[in-house]
This record gives structure tokens, sequence and C-alpha cells, in this order.
């Protein structure tokens, strides 16, 4: 588990990945605080049921970021008091014991910096392209594929993402572009970082 910071003190990215398949999830937040964080694994907890959320978060490597720093309300169920994951953290200065994480913010870098104008379903259409994109250490499998064998199409349903044909996965800037309606009385055209207003 990760933050991903866009631009300073913009909207950030909490990131969970899975080792054992290179797959990733990210959710967009307003603030790096610690019950942004909270929210998520509630969430999460929700829409999955605390049987697979036990399953897929039987354990979750973090670091020492603030955000990370009230692990008894993220393992535990705040209804029911019940252990639903354990939290580990990483040595300190020790990126490397997450560095399989690290390739996955690569990828998400090439789309884009900034997360100010995303919204969550912008965020889940990331996932989805990147999670499509086959790897050769999963014997040229994507993570969605191996994710799904291991938990099931299902569980990746309930978390919004889905899986994009190889010829179409998109892993460039040019995956969000919006259309401009010109006929509007406000126009607004994302250009790489830049706002253009006419």
């Amino acid at each position: 588990m990760d933050t991903v910071e866009g631009v300073k003190g913009g909207k950030v990215l909490l990131t969970i990945h899975f080792v054992n398949c290179s797959f990733i999830l990210a959710f967009i937040r307003e603030h790096n605080d610690a019950q942004s964080v909270i929210d998520i694994f509630n969430y999460l907890q929700e829409i999955l049921g605390i049987d697979k959320f036990k399953e897929l978060f039987i354990l979750v490597l973090t670091d020492n970021g603030s955000e990370f720093s009230n692990p008894k309300e993220i393992e535990f169920d705040s209804n029911t008091g019940e252990k639903r994951t354990q939290i580990f953290y990483c040595h300190p200065s020790s990126l490397y014991e997450k560095g399989s994480c690290e390739v996955n913010h690569e990828l998400l870098r090439r789309i884009g910096t900034s997360f100010n104008d995303l919204t969550q379903e912008d965020i889940n259409l990331i996932m989805s392209h990147i999670n499509s994109y086959k790897r050769k250490k999963l014997n040229n499998e994507s993570p969605y594929s191996t994710f799904s064998k291991l938990y099931g199409e299902d569980t990746i349903n309930k978390l919004g993402l889905q899986e994009i044909e190889p010829n179409k996965v998109n892993l460039s800037t040019h995956l969000l572009k919006k259309e401009v309606n010109l006929n509007d009385k406000h126009h607004l055209l994302l250009i790489s970082n830049y706002r253009v207003e006419f």
C-alpha cells in the first residue's frame, strides 16, 4: 500500500498492489490523511464482504507515512471489532521492500501526473488499462487475467475494473482526453498538463 502524489497540495491516490499477480488498485483522495485511508478500507469491506476482504488483504505492507499512522482502524472492523487484516511497515528509507509497487506507479505516471481533474471513474479506467497490460514476469499474462483466476471475475467487477483488449491498452496521456462540445458556453480543453479555457 502506498500513496502517489500528483501536484503539490492536490488530490492523491491510495494504491494497493498485489505482489502475487502485479495487480493494482487505486483510489482518489482529496487529502493525504489517515481518515481517507481508513474510509477506503471500510468501503472495500462493504463492497467485497468480510470474507473476500480477509482473503484479499491477509496482510498489508506500507511505509511510515502519516496517512498510515492509524493501523488499528484499518486492521479492525469498526462495527464488530473483528480483525480483518494486519498492517506491517517497511524499514525506514527502504523503498526496495515495495519495489514491484513502484513499477505500476511508473506506468501510472505515463498517463499523467496530476489527479486534480480526475474522478474515481477516471482512475478505474486508468487501472483497467494498467492491469490489462501483459507482463513478462506473468508468462505474458496480464495482472487482470491472473487476479481474475485467483480471486474471481466477480471480485474485479465489484472493484469497478474491466479487462481491456490487448490491442486497445493505452498507457499514454491520450487515455483521458475528453471531447469538447464547442456549442457549450464554457469550454475546457485539457492539453497535457495545461488548462486552456476559451
